[in-house]
């Protein structure tokens, strides 16, 4: 990020071939962009290591099954519900079809079938198709079969499982992501003209921050594919984050014409300027979203690489394309100009730092409560809630929902598990091991060849398409159908008594699963974003002390910036609002990428006027009332930015991650206005002491109080 301070001059000189070049640059970024695969499965984020994964590999290596979907259908005659069943398998991308009333082959007395067997299919009002995908389950196969899947059945078929979901999913995105940007753009836009103190800035703010969003998305497709969490709020996140830099521009250039330097000269020393003031918090925000690249679940780092390069190409177009643009519409700019809303905070800054002990007691008193709150979140891992959110969607938004619905109120299945066996146990063990698992607390009932037949009754009397779904390559597929909701601690113990009784008749049998795969997620989680925290802390507090030359204001911009998130989160913890399980550790992140902005601002100018030898609460006074309107316009911008999404947004996950953005914009804007300037005056002695170039003003100080004693 050090380019001299012969960068700006550049920059000037060259500012039209700077122009036409990022404008051409937007060409292949468009290509990369539309071409960037996204991934809809946040199960598919999980290590190939895991036991669940590799049974996902194996299920589609040797059965050809990967996603699947159970059909309930209502009110339809046996005739109708097996016309049905055949529409399904000439679908595309479709393995198989078992139609659980086939199972029972009428030339055989019911009788003799297991009396499980008998009550799950004489269910007279509705019946189970499930249908096995030879995809993946958020493959583009698979999402294009579910589509046909509802194309050809009646009103009474209802589609359920995760495929359903993911489709949903999916379509509800490709609706909603222009919204979001075109949202956060006019809100954005609305905020910065009201507070600037230029009508025209914001515009060009704008279309600098929108290439590099541009650039940042389109060079996307390099990583292959990114998770729809993180294309939705990409283009969203990166403007707020990265505002401040156009800010910081702004306000340099502003500086220096007042001060009666020339256009192109105060624009070439702007640069320079705003180089200097945004490299330590913009390295510190990239290290901040590269610490999420040490998630076990990777796709905390899909979300790290694209903020991270956002970042960086926010930055550079901050430098470059921003300055060029000012120059281009310079005359116009000067005719903009307007008084902003945002008062002389100079006796703000006077009354704050006159009362500083009351603010460090806020802080004080704040504190315990925050940290409880964080640590009592109420963090969910079910797909359907992650989705659903607490507004709640449409049967038309997510017919799976209503589908699931189904599935439980006839069924009583709340989620399925897969059990793949060897295909050489015996009946007899193979029912025993059947029987076993029923009696599982929880269990609804078990669908294999096994189950279906008994110990009374020869498999070969099935049909073969049956047997042909249930068995390949040596191994055999069973499916266990739970009472229970995937993620609850009564269907994770239960995926833990399955596994000890599969192992009791064949140890190298493999549960798997959306149930078993989130209770990995689970545990995998946990580890992962305490790792991500402990992290992107170290690597904030080492650049900070490499930055400012010091041993304390780490400390305390820490301290800062960790209070801010800790009050955020904590106020969920206490509402009781339901957070999907990667929300926490991108809000950790993202806030503290936000907030270290605005406390480097901040320091780095109380450092520079302690240097240039003004007393302790001169510095920060003037530190703090020249860094508040940059500190405002970018809180209140990213504020409004993320908040009109958190609104709209129908997808829970996106609504609450922007809504808690919105919140902590707000939060960490008050912090570093209140808190931060209150801990500068009470430890300005030990900061004096442990920083370079502040030593000598310390000795100097201590000195002429000895004299003046």
């Amino acid at each position: 990020m050090k380019f001299g301070r012969g960068f700006g001059k550049k920059v000037v000189k060259y500012r039209m071939v700077i122009l036409v070049v990022s404008l051409l640059l937007l060409i292949p970024s468009v290509f990369g962009y539309l071409n960037t695969h996204i991934n809809y499965d946040m199960l598919t984020y999980l290590p190939d290591t895991m036991e669940t994964m590799k049974g996902q590999d194996l299920l589609l290596k040797d059965f050809h099954k990967g996603g699947f979907t159970i059909v309930v259908t209502e009110n339809m005659s046996k005739s109708d519900v097996s016309r049905m069943a055949k529409k399904y398998k000439t679908i595309k991308h479709v393995d198989s079809v078992v139609n659980l009333q086939d199972v029972i082959d009428p030339s055989v007395p019911r009788s003799m079938y297991p009396e499980k067997v008998r009550e799950d299919f004489d269910n007279e009002n509705a019946s189970m198709i499930v249908v096995f995908f030879n995809r993946s389950t958020s493959d583009e196969g698979s999402l294009n079969a579910i589509k046909e899947i509802r194309k050809v059945s009646t009103k009474q078929c209802y589609v359920s499982g995760m495929s359903a979901c993911v489709q949903d999913l999916k379509a509800l995105c490709e609706q909603e992501e222009a919204k979001y940007v075109f949202i956060a753009v006019i809100l954005s836009l609305i905020a910065m003209m009201l507070l600037l103190d230029s009508y025209l800035a914001p515009f060009l703010f704008l279309a600098s921050i929108g290439m590099a969003i541009m650039y940042n998305l389109g060079s996307n497709i390099f990583m292959g594919e990114i998770s729809y969490v993180t294309k939705a709020i990409a283009a969203v996140l990166q403007l707020g984050v990265t505002m401040d830099y156009s800010i910081f521009l702004w306000h340099s250039y502003e500086e220096r014409l007042d001060k009666g330097e020339e256009d192109l000269k105060a624009m070439a020393n702007a640069i320079d300027d705003t180089l200097v003031s945004v490299a330590g918090s913009s390295i510190t925000t990239i290290a901040g979203f590269l610490a999420l690249c040490f998630m076990t679940y990777t796709m905390g780092r899909d979300l790290g690489i694209v903020m991270a390069k956002g970042v960086v190409f926010g930055v550079l177009a901050s430098v470059t394309v921003l300055p060029s643009l000012m120059m281009l519409f310079n005359k116009l700019l000067k005719k903009t100009r307007h008084r902003g809303l945002i008062p002389n905070t100079e006796k703000l800054a006077h009354g704050l730092t006159a009362r500083y002990g009351v603010y460090i007691l806020i802080f004080c008193v704040l504190l315990f409560p925050a940290i409880y709150g964080y640590n009592h979140d109420n963090t969910v891992y079910d797909f359907a809630k992650i989705l659903n959110g607490s507004q709640g969607l449409s049967e038309e938004q997510a017919p799976f929902l209503k589908a699931n619905d189904k599935l439980e109120e006839d069924f009583h299945i709340g989620t399925t598990h897969m059990v793949i066996a060897d295909a050489n146990l015996s009946s007899k063990k193979g029912y025993a091991m059947s029987k076993d698992m029923e009696n599982v607390k929880g269990v609804e009932n078990v669908l294999g060849l096994d189950a279906f037949t008994g110990t009374a009754i020869p498999k070969e009397i099935l049909p073969n398409e049956i047997t042909d779904a249930m068995i390949a390559k040596g191994h055999q597929l069973i499916m266990v159908n739970s009472n229970y909701k995937v993620s609850t601690d009564a269907c994770n113990t239960q995926i833990k008594t399955l596994k000890k009784v599969v192992a009791k008749y064949d140890p190298t049998a493999k549960v798997i699963g959306e149930g078993p795969a989130t209770m990995d997620l689970i545990n995998l989680t946990a580890k992962d974003f305490r790792v991500v925290n402990i992290i992107s802390i170290a690597a904030v507090f080492l650049i900070i002390l490499i930055v400012l030359r010091s041993v304390t204001l780490p400390f305390i911009l820490v301290a800062v910036i960790e209070f801010a998130i800790y009050v955020n989160l904590g106020i969920s913890g206490f509402t009781g609002l339901e957070l999907a399980f990667i929300v926490p550790v991108c809000i950790s992140t993202i806030q503290l990428g936000s907030t270290v902005d605005y406390a480097i601002l901040t320091s780095t100018r109380y450092k520079t006027e302690r240097m240039a030898g003004k007393a302790k609460r001169e510095a920060v006074m003037i530190a703090s009332s020249t860094s508040m309107p940059s500190v405002i316009t970018s809180a209140v911008g990213f504020f409004t930015a993320t908040f009109g999404v958190s609104l709209y947004s129908d997808i829970g996950v996106i609504s609450v991650l922007c809504g808690l953005m919105a919140r902590g914009a707000i939060i960490s804007m008050l912090t570093v206005i209140f808190i931060l300037p209150s801990m500068l005056m009470a430890f300005d002695k030990l900061i004096c002491k442990t920083t370079g170039g502040l030593r000598d003003i310390y000795k100097k100080e201590k000195k002429q109080v000895v004299q003046e004693a």
